[in-house]
């Protein structure tokens, strides 16, 4: 586990020492490695990849001062009459990507994103993620990070015929994906990308790879290679990879459970050897926070219309707010202590799925977490029982709420959430807003198949 690292202001001039040296062997690896290409990634306000490309030459000044570009082409951020705006490779995100014997050596570097005078962007994802981190680090803390990003293989993207007709971890003839899932985490591992699981889903053509845990900000940067690489090994592979939360009427949709951890240095501070369930103040008070501000955050963690097609009861999607120990009906589960173990103690927020956008979502997340901690929120009893089951009058009668049921309802909680604001700030804040309206009205005056089919003939 990565110690904690200090805030900024403490690091002072042996931070900047650091990040000179982390400069100095970009640059030796950057000639050594006889690099022709850096690209430069970013990303949008709704989580879109960004790229442009620099050669070997510029390579010394963008390190230093950044690259410009037109910020008011790149989704929601800078206003034509105040569109310059500065992209500064981070050094410690160098790394080269894989080519063929021959092809020109290539290296990406996630940038932050800064205004022409040098201060952050206030509409860069990243750099909510890195407040994120650092209200943490102010307490000492940690956020350690490790999603279950499920995704489909389909045909190709005019349609959903699916390559296979698998189950849960079959290994059949039938999955015939599976060299293209060995592809993609050999590609992975070649970045520098640990891997951890992969294996076939639940629904048809359904497939996971899960990554193996790193601090949040490390983690976002991984997972928007990680869908960068599944769909570029996909495309080599003559088939099409989505992440779309529910492409497949009837099936499950595709999740992506976020196990998350807070440490202190080198100790867990989720873990109490003294609690029945292993489970410290500090971790109860970051269960309580998200439990309490699920309905707050969701529509950053299930930004899409489509996502609250997979948060319907029936399909191992968690709608409703409540946490547990075994029962995976529930939005939070807290996997079960192993002697010897302790630093594995965390929780799995189940609601999300892996078509948001990953820096805004883990910022939330914390944020929440955080504020359960701080504000002393009490945390509800476990519910072990099977939630489908229950009736509404049984579900009431403990409180138990559910998660928003559309994209309009979530964004309506959202826009009401003080916290959210904060976490956000008030550019993303509005501007996601802005967008998800549009997204909402766009969709609601569309006229779908199911109601040609359901009215057409007898209205």
């Amino acid at each position: 586990m990565a110690k904690a690292r200090k805030p900024a202001a403490a690091r002072g001039g042996a931070d900047r020492r650091h990040v000179e040296a982390l400069k100095a062997e970009v640059l030796r690896r950057a000639r050594r490695e006889k690099i022709r290409f850096i690209r430069l990634w970013f990303t949008d306000l709704l989580g879109n990849l960004k790229s442009f490309a620099i050669t070997p030459d510029e390579l010394p000044g963008a390190l230093d001062e950044g690259m410009g570009f037109d910020g008011s082409s790149i989704h929601g951020f800078a206003r034509i009459d105040e569109s310059d705006m500065i992209a500064r490779p981070d050094p410690l995100t160098f790394c080269l990507l894989p080519s063929e014997p021959g092809q020109s050596r290539v290296a990406r570097m996630f940038c932050d994103i800064l205004e022409p005078g040098g201060a952050p962007y206030p509409g860069d994802p990243r750099y909510v993620l890195k407040r994120a981190v650092a209200r943490a680090a102010a307490k000492g803390l940690t956020m350690n990070v490790g999603p279950e990003a499920e995704y489909f293989y389909f045909k190709n993207s005019k349609g959903t015929e699916t390559l296979d007709e698998a189950g849960y971890f079959d290994l059949t003839a039938i999955d015939v994906a599976h060299d293209l899932r060995s592809r993609t985490v050999e590609t992975l591992e070649a970045m520098g990308i640990p891997v951890e699981y992969s294996h076939h889903e639940v629904a048809p053509s359904q497939h996971e790879i899960d990554l193996r845990y790193a601090d949040a900000l490390t983690m976002a940067d991984r997972l928007m290679t990680y869908r960068l690489v599944v769909k570029e090994v996909a495309i080599a592979g003559g088939v099409h990879a989505t992440f779309m939360p529910k492409p497949l009427f009837g099936q499950n949709g595709s999740g992506m459970h976020v196990h998350q951890s807070l440490f202190r240095g080198d100790r867990n501070a989720f873990y109490d050897p003294k609690d029945p369930m292993y489970l410290s103040p500090v971790a109860r008070g970051y269960v309580a926070g998200l439990l309490h501000h699920a309905r707050e955050i969701i529509g950053v963690c299930a930004q899409w219309v489509n996502s609250y097609k997979r948060l319907v009861p029936g399909y191992e999607a968690p709608v409703y707010i409540c946490w547990a120990r075994r029962n995976r009906s529930t939005m939070i589960r807290v996997p079960m202590y192993k002697p010897g173990k302790e630093t594995a103690t965390r929780i799995e927020f189940r609601a999300p799925d892996p078509a948001c956008n990953p820096y805004l979502a883990f910022a939330v997340m914390l944020h929440a977490g955080l504020e359960g901690i701080e504000r002393g929120y009490p945390l509800p009893d476990p519910v072990e029982k099977d939630l489908y089951e229950m009736s509404q009058a049984e579900r009431d009668r403990l409180g138990i709420r559910s998660l928003p049921g559309s994209l309009n309802e979530a964004i309506g909680e959202m826009e009401k959430s003080a916290l959210v604001r904060r976490a956000l700030g008030d550019h993303i804040f509005e501007k996601f807003i802005e967008n998800k309206r549009i997204e909402w009205n766009e969709y609601r005056t569309q006229v779908h198949d199911y109601e040609l089919r359901k009215y057409l003939g007898v209205l």
